[in-house]
């Protein structure tokens, strides 16, 4: 089956419009500079990728960006040629790793050295200013810039709220992710036979996604027969047998770095399904689509909890933890939530805007265990309504016929 995908972005265009977001959003939270260790968030200021499984354990490689002046990557060493021609990179240097794997009984020291490394920058390029935007970094460094007079904020908030609204290049590259997902998930599906174990099938999709200049997948979610319920057992060594549910979450950060985030659920064998399996993927179905009609520019978080798909007692114990949430370089802001959790304390609120990506989440299993069903789509937000990003085929054996 063909998933077709548009043309890749001009590249320029893509690195530039989100550091052009990224810096309007630190002006609107008031922050002349940042410092950003988190992979994806260095690959979303300036495009550059480098090891990203290695450096989310590991606070090797870093940026700072300002609102206005050079952007200085810190790269890890050895590296500096991997961005000598990058746009959105005006200064690179060797970064220092401030962890204790790394440095041992030199931490301390570290931590100084690099305190005056991203003091100095502030002095060069954000004279006179105190207030500075920080992640992921060691308490002690953290310290080090407190006590030469900066105040330290919490750089995520402006980071993801400009990554929440995609630049056009943006969306581009996130239908090339899902289109490179898709049909690796197609493979996926004609591999499905008994005998063979779930990390043999998920491996299928891992063998194709790869082989597309994807990056990794960042779970391990697809679980057979029993072990679909509940939900969140990583993919094991169980062998199929005929007559299985199969469910399965993409959770793919794919080609250009963007998240391709949608599930599906099969059966094994020629055999039809149970009236159960019919059952709970029809649950399934039904509240991924009511939710995802409730999607609108301008309607807030909480009036889509309030209006969501009401899941059956049975079901609702073991339900999602999310309605949905934002899908981009990952899974990222937007959280919305189900009714019972908005006032958990897990909750906020906020306003859908156009250009968002959401990914809308179901989880069906009853709480006395047998089987569950994942289904998920991902979908654009536009100034009409949405529109579906990940298109991949339903199963007509659960939908059709009579239960």
């Amino acid at each position: 089956m063909e998933f077709p995908a548009p043309a890749a972005p001009d590249e320029t265009s893509l690195r530039l419009g989100r550091l052009a977001r990224l810096r309007a959003s630190m002006k609107d939270f008031d922050l002349p500079a940042v410092v950003l260790h988190d992979p994806h968030n260095v690959r979303y200021a300036t495009g550059a990728r480098n090891m990203i499984p290695f450096l989310l354990r590991n606070p090797a490689r870093y940026v700072f960006v300002p609102q206005e002046g050079p952007v200085v990557l810190f790269e890890f060493e050895g590296c500096e040629h991997l961005e000598k021609d990058n746009p959105a990179i005006d200064e690179i240097r060797n970064a220092k790793t401030v962890s204790y794997v790394a440095r041992g009984p030199l931490m301390a020291d570290t931590a100084k050295a690099w305190a005056r490394d991203i003091a100095g920058l502030m002095q060069l390029h954000c004279p006179g200013e105190r207030r500075l935007g920080l992640e992921r970094i060691d308490a002690g460094a953290v310290e080090c810039l407190r006590d030469a007079g900066f105040e330290i904020h919490d750089a995520q908030a402006p980071v993801e709220r400009a990554r929440a609204i995609k630049t056009p290049e943006e969306i581009i590259c996130s239908k090339r992710s899902v289109a490179c997902v898709m049909a690796g998930e197609w493979k996926l599906r004609a591999a499905i036979r008994s005998g063979i174990s779930e990390n043999e099938l998920w491996s299928v999709l891992h063998s194709h996604v790869i082989a597309n200049d994807a990056d990794y997948i960042e779970t391990r979610l697809l679980n057979s027969g029993e072990r679909t319920n509940p939900w969140f057992q990583e993919t094991g060594t169980r062998v199929l047998e005929a007559g299985d549910l199969i469910a399965h979450d993409t959770d793919v950060v794919g080609p250009h770095g963007y998240y391709a985030d949608f599930s599906r659920s099969f059966l094994c064998g020629d055999g039809p399904p149970s009236a159960t399996q019919k059952t709970l993927y029809r649950l399934a179905y039904e509240q991924v689509h009511h939710n995802m009609a409730l999607i609108k520019a301008g309607r807030s978080f909480r009036e889509i909890t309030e209006a969501a798909w009401v899941i059956p007692e049975a079901y609702y114990k073991r339900r999602y933890y999310l309605l949905m949430h934002g899908t981009g370089l990952t899974g990222e802001y937007p959280y919305i939530v189900q009714g019972a959790d908005y006032d958990g304390g897990v909750n906020y609120d906020g306003i859908i805007e156009p250009n968002m990506v959401l990914s809308v989440e179901s989880y069906i299993g009853h709480e006395d265990g047998g089987e569950g069903v994942k289904l998920e789509q991902q979908v654009l937000v536009t100034e009409q309504g949405i529109e579906v990003m990940s298109d991949f085929p339903f199963e007509a054996a659960f939908l059709s016929g009579e239960i």
